[in-house]
């Protein structure tokens, strides 16, 4: 009976209905052809009363019959369910019964009492198994997660099985009325099948054997785990390592096949996908960028440690270890793997999301709304706030967002429709491999008063000094809009292990807090294409791309802040004009020599960023140490010359900072072991154990054990008379004594056969099997030791990451200074002259875009402008179409932003008065 139970239990996943029918043509299916009854009321046709055949069958069985009972037809149709198997085992079960595989209905006269014999064994049978066919009562209780989980056909087309379930929720609505009309008709069979059937159940109650565990359940044991943990992450695809691969399960396997065009099929209740271990970085990278949140769920048992301990014959337990999103794309699974550099690395797309929240106070504003965002760049450790009125546009939500350029929104459930309106159209305008992820988050999260006890609880634990009490008022004294942004943020950022990037309130900037930047709008960014073309909406063809010619990412970060929020104040505006110069007519070796080195440094913001967060790896914390050690030395050494060629207030103290910031690098990379760091080995990691106590404890426990087993060798040669024996290792297997073939029976029958070749076989010792099996023990419990000491070890470095992040910030603004430098020696460029003065003067003016796109063969025709506020204050601009009328009027606005920036401008001489805003309509024209 366990095998019958297995086989209609897998049969139930699929409903009652096609079980019962399976079961059903296995007893009544005769050698002729048959047919099912199709009567209206579910009742069968009722036998002819002339016939002899029907007499024995109406005297045995009711007048109404159940509707999915076949009977004696002309023709012969196929059960509904899966009757593979079963018709397998019915001719095992007929075999039994005395080797005719039908009930025969001819003459009705010879055999009758055979023949009720017979049908009444098999009514017995079918009550068995039609009771086995139902649910079992223990099964998990996961609705809604299994109707998202239903077994699936044998099929990657996603079209066909959206269609096939649709089919199969049809047909499950119909099984639930044959269930319950199945039951009511074998409790009105004929007394004799009762009888047996209380005779039968009475024996079942008697019978001592346990019930087959595997069919309590229709999932395996790593199915459930699977549903267990996708309960918690119903939105997240995840990753769960099997061994020495990924897998993907259910719906999750659909996407991945279909995103990363790998192959999907059925296995046991889900369909399933794999990628191998050391692929997994690529993959996740790939959904990452698709708009997706990725988990990574890992084995957090090893076979040795687990051999030893209560739940050895159970499944390994597994755990959530990491999660993923665009924003949140930082740890060791992902950064510098399996060789993967720096530039690959810091290529990929730039994290940042953006969580907004609206408040209608019609008491104070009629027309307006106050919306707050909280912008977080958890790779690089900024933190930026805003507050501010905005209309039914949204113009300036947009202006934000267009400056930003979040990859990820985190929204409200429930927004306005002009808002959800903005927020459709910015997702919409996003690459189809460059998605930009929206998360809703329950309104409940954005209200004040929950708002205000999440920020005092993340706040108040480490309020303990001076410094961070002053800190938590400083949170508390923000507005209320802010906190209820902050709120929902932190709660974000927690379930990424994150959150320690918003532990620094006096880091967070306010985007418009002060008046420091000149006003660009949403409206101008994309007119002027300052950040990206409209055509394509890539880089080339912007301001951005005319300016950048940085060495290093950071620094491209940091211009690309230069090019969004122009200066004000004409100290800093002509302060980085002088740095340009200097670089620009400098003769010194000084500053190629800077350039070199810019030109060979990784993502070290990012690289940092990833240390304070405890996700790096030893390869990565390696690479980040050296490269910031070089700099240091480097950078000490061009003291002298700095001090006595560098005139740039702006580059003298960016450049002279850096050595003093950088000096705690040398005592952590002195504590590393260089081959261990490339390699991953954490074991090896550490040069010095004196600071590692417990690590130093466990490896001489180790070698204890070694000595033994050492020892133990001299023990092996008496007994086998053989001083010359040798340990060997062979495919990981160690401490194997080697013995030919021919000389085995020398061998102790207490020793172990590990293998054995035509020539060789190896054995253990009872001394070495006990042995080895404890010093693999120690081996696995010093790798978790040594995890918990690289923590540790991480968490004691980060006591430097705002240093040390100062110093990057340094390295990008030098690098930044040395990509203007560049722009202006592209010839016909001069440094413009900036007043307090309401005064636009331009000479032989070009369109910096155009003028590079063009290049030196077709030159842009120069064109002047002369606006004054004491003379003339307007120009109208007429001529015919394709005239040049928006590129003069855009280049204009693009000189007077190159000029406060701080660059060089393609003009022969240019005066400009500080302009604190500029607008555009439709088509570029500057209002």
């Amino acid at each position: 009976m366990s095998g019958r139970k297995s086989a209609f239990g897998r049969a139930a996943t699929t409903g009652p209905a096609p079980a019962g029918q399976a079961v059903l043509s296995r007893f009544f299916q005769s050698t002729g052809s048959l047919k099912s009854s199709s009567s209206p009321t579910g009742a069968a046709d009722k036998a002819d009363p002339d016939s002899d055949s029907a007499a024995p069958l109406a005297s045995t069985f009711p007048p109404q019959l159940p509707p999915h009972v076949v009977e004696v037809g002309s023709s012969k149709k196929r059960p509904l369910g899966s009757d593979g198997p079963v018709q397998k085992k019915t001719k095992k079960v007929q075999e039994k019964e005395g080797g005719s595989d039908s009930i025969k209905f001819g003459n009705a006269e010879p055999k009758k009492c055979l023949r009720t014999k017979n049908v009444l064994k098999s009514l017995e049978k079918l009550k068995e198994f039609c009771c086995d066919s139902a649910p079992p009562r223990n099964r998990v209780q996961t609705e809604p997660l299994q109707e998202r989980l239903a077994v699936l056909p044998k099929c990657t087309d996603f079209d066909d099985i959206n269609h096939l379930r649709a089919k199969k929720a049809v047909s499950c609505e119909d099984s639930k009325s044959r269930i319950s009309q199945k039951d009511t008709t074998l409790s009105d069979l004929s007394p004799f099948g009762s009888s047996h059937t209380v005779n039968d159940n009475s024996q079942k109650t008697s019978d001592p054997k346990p019930s087959n565990k595997r069919t309590k359940s229709i999932y395996t044991p790593l199915e459930l785990q699977y549903i267990e943990l996708k309960q918690q992450q119903k939105d997240a695809i995840l990753c769960v390592e099997c061994g020495y691969k990924y897998r993907f399960f259910g719906e999750d396997a659909e996407i991945a096949a279909r995103e990363l065009n790998i192959y999907c099929h059925l296995d046991h209740n889900f369909m399933t996908a794999s990628i191998p271990t050391h692929r997994l970085f690529v993959h996740v990278r790939r959904l990452v960028a698709k708009g997706y949140k990725v988990g990574v769920v890992k084995q957090t048992e090893t076979a040795a440690l687990k051999a030893v301990g209560d739940n050895r014959s159970s499944l390994f337990s597994r755990k959530l270890t990491a999660l993923y999103t665009k924003s949140t794309l930082i740890g060791e699974d992902i950064l510098f793997e399996n060789g993967l550099s720096a530039k690959e690395f810091i290529l990929f797309t730039v994290s940042m999301f953006i969580m907004c929240q609206g408040y209608n106070w019609a008491t104070y504003f009629v027309c307006d709304i106050l919306f707050c965002f909280q912008g977080v760049q958890p790779a690089t450790g900024e933190v930026v706030f805003d507050s501010f009125q905005d209309s039914a546009s949204r113009s300036e939500l947009e202006t934000r967002i267009l400056c930003l350029q979040p990859v990820e929104l985190l929204l409200p459930s429930h927004l306005s429709e002009q808002t959800e309106t903005l927020v459709h159209r910015a997702t919409a305008a996003s690459m189809r491999d460059d998605r930009i992820r929206v998360e809703r988050m329950d309104n409940v999260y954005f209200e004040y008063s929950h708002a205000f006890q999440a920020v005092t609880e993340f706040y108040a634990k480490d309020a303990l000094d001076l410094q961070a009490s002053q800190t938590f008022s400083g949170i508390i004294n923000l507005e209320k809009p802010v906190i209820c942004s902050l709120a929902a943020i932190i709660r974000y950022l927690k379930e990424f292990n994150l959150e320690k990037v918003l532990s620094k309130p006096k880091n967070f900037k306010q985007l418009s807090g002060e008046m420091e930047f000149m006003t660009i709008n949403g409206t101008t960014l994309r007119n002027l294409e300052i950040l990206q073309n409209q055509t394509d909406m890539k880089t080339k063809g912007s301001l951005l791309w005319v300016l950048d010619h940085t060495k290093t990412s950071f620094g491209r970060r940091k211009l690309k802040k230069w090019v969004t929020q122009p200066l004000l104040k004409l100290r800093e505006i002509n302060a980085r004009l002088d740095a340009v110069s200097e670089v620009l007519h400098s003769e010194s070796s000084v500053f190629g020599q800077i350039e070199n080195h810019l030109r060979k440094l990784p993502d070290i913001e990012r690289g940092l960023c990833s240390i304070y967060h405890k996700k790096c790896s030893t390869q990565e914390f390696f690479l980040i140490v050296k490269t910031l050690y070089h700099l240091q030395s480097e950078f000490q050494a061009l003291i002298p010359a700095v001090n006595s060629h560098v005139r740039s207030d702006l580059l003298q103290t960016s450049i002279l900072e850096i050595p003093e910031l950088l000096s705690p690098v040398e005592r952590y990379l002195r504590i590393l072991n260089e081959q261990a760091a490339k390699t991953v080995n954490k074991t090896e990691l550490f040069k010095d154990l004196t600071e590692f106590p417990l690590i130093k404890k466990r490896k001489d426990e180790i070698q204890e054990v070694t000595d033994k087993i050492q020892i133990h060798l001299q023990e092996i040669r008496k007994i086998l008379k053989n001083s010359s024996i040798q340990y060997v290792t062979v495919s990981g297997q160690e401490f194997m004594i080697e013995i030919k073939n021919s000389a085995v029976s020398c061998i102790p029958a207490d020793w172990v056969k590990v293998g054995s070749t035509k020539a060789v076989s190896r054995f253990h010792s009872p001394f070495i099997v006990e042995n080895y099996r404890h010093l693999n023990q120690l081996r696995e419990q010093l790798v978790l030791d040594c995890s918990a000491e690289w923590l540790g070890f991480l968490e004691n470095f980060s006591e430097h990451y705002h240093s040390l992040c100062k110093a990057v910030h340094h390295l990008a603004t030098v690098d930044c200074i040395f990509s203007l430098a560049k722009v202006a020696k592209q010839g016909d460029y001069c440094r413009p002259t900036l007043q307090e003065g309401r005064k636009i003067v331009i000479k032989n003016g070009r369109h910096p875009v155009i003028d590079m796109l063009l290049g030196e063969q077709d030159q842009y025709v120069p064109n002047s402008t002369n606006l004054s506020g004491d003379s003339e204050r307007v120009m109208i601009i007429t001529g015919p179409n394709m005239g040049g009328k928006s590129s003069y009027i855009k280049q204009v606005a693009l000189i007077t932003i190159m000029a406060q920036i701080g660059s060089y401008v393609p003009a022969e001489e240019a005066t400009i008065g500080i302009v604190d805003g500029i607008f555009t309509s439709c088509g570029g024209c500057a209002a």
